[in-house]
């Protein structure tokens, strides 16, 4: 997948995503349940395509449920603040 392959893509397309699903009502604690989710996914079935994904991947998987929350929720600030205008 390109778009993983490129760390300011990624996360300009996250940050879209996420002023998306706000612009549709979707509430914050929405998100973050789908942005666990989607770290979910990403560490059991994608490989890493940069360095910013390893140090995702690592802490995800030494993550417990309440610091995965956390994580989703710094993940999803970063992308917002990361977001092309």
């Amino acid at each position: 997948m390109a778009l993983l392959e490129n760390w300011e893509k990624w996360t300009s397309f996250l940050g879209e995503q996420v002023t998306e699903a706000q612009e549709h009502g979707m509430s914050k604690k929405m998100i973050e349940k789908s942005a666990i989710q989607i770290g979910d996914y990403l560490a059991k079935n994608v490989d890493p395509k940069n360095e910013q994904e390893r140090v995702l991947k690592d802490l995800w998987a030494v993550a417990d449920g309440d610091e995965k929350h956390a994580l989703a929720n710094c993940i999803i600030k970063l992308v917002q603040s990361h977001r092309v205008q």
